[in-house]
């Protein structure tokens, strides 16, 4: 098989971000990430912070959190819930990068199970200890009121829930991806190399 596209989910502090990056760079792919939420930005008229979290993010730490969403009014944003709409259009945005045809590498956002009908895509899933990841988002965005442990649980939690809401999988189940790799036993260089390997072998 052809990789084409590569999509990276990823545990929040596993550095599943600078591997795509790094893995962009090595292969000579697109990269993105911060990119689609420009383009649902534009699209919908929200602001990039409501796209980053809401995008990826449930409201809440469980699934059960979308049942308080208010029910949007009929005509305003085709009648969807906020959530809703923007799942749609960042659907449609990734779908696009996707039929452009250019090789690239996505990050997130449930790339994975939104291109699950393509033939030339490698998922990829990248996970990391505890230890590895509270010192790494200690040292990436600063220390805050919450414990590092307490921050990852919620992150954690509200992706693997907005990923349930929308796709009836679990996020982060080793048998969803073509590939889990262990950053904090691996390293980043070396999961960048495992990936790109797969990716050469064709």
């Amino acid at each position: 098989m052809s990789v084409k596209i590569i999509t990276i989910s990823r545990q929040f502090g596993s550095g599943g971000r600078t591997i795509a990056k790094a893995l962009a760079q090595k292969l000579g792919y697109d990269y993105y990430d911060k990119e689609i939420i420009e383009h649902v930005a534009e699209k919908t008229g929200f602001s990039r912070e409501v796209i980053a979290a809401r995008g990826e993010e449930a409201p809440g730490k469980s699934v059960f959190s979308y049942g308080f969403e208010a029910q949007a009014t009929p005509g305003i944003m085709n009648g969807l819930t906020m959530n809703d709409y923007i799942w749609t259009v960042q659907r449609k945005v990734i779908k696009d990068i996707a039929d452009s045809g250019k090789p690239c590498v996505i990050v997130g956002r449930s790339a994975d199970f939104i291109l699950k009908d393509y033939d030339d895509v490698l998922n990829v899933y990248i996970c990391a200890d505890l230890e590895y990841r509270k010192e790494r988002i200690v040292k990436l965005y600063g220390e805050s009121d919450k414990k590092p442990e307490k921050r990852l649980e919620e992150k954690d939690k509200k992706r693997a829930a907005n990923h349930k809401h929308f796709t009836d999988l679990q996020w982060g189940y080793a048998p969803n991806y073509d590939i889990c790799l262990n950053s904090s036993a691996l390293g980043i260089d070396k999961c960048v190399e495992i990936i790109a390997d797969l990716v050469n072998r064709g």
